[in-house]
């Protein structure tokens, strides 16, 4: 596997993981939902745009 592959695939898992425990904090609800709701929401976005600009990266090359 190149090197550009498994970033990608690093950045698609921790999007992943970071959406699903952001899934569980609201089905669960309570404390943990009011304080890391936006935290984790935020921290989606970035990894998500983090995985976008490696995929643009890998098509341009």
């Amino acid at each position: 596997m190149e090197l550009s592959s498994v970033l990608m695939f690093i950045a698609m898992a921790v999007t992943f993981l970071v959406l699903l425990t952001g899934i569980a904090g609201m089905v669960i609800g309570g404390d943990f939902n009011k304080k890391y709701s936006n935290k984790l929401m935020r921290a989606r976005v970035v990894s998500q745009a983090f995985a976008v600009c490696l995929f643009a990266v890998a098509m341009m090359v």
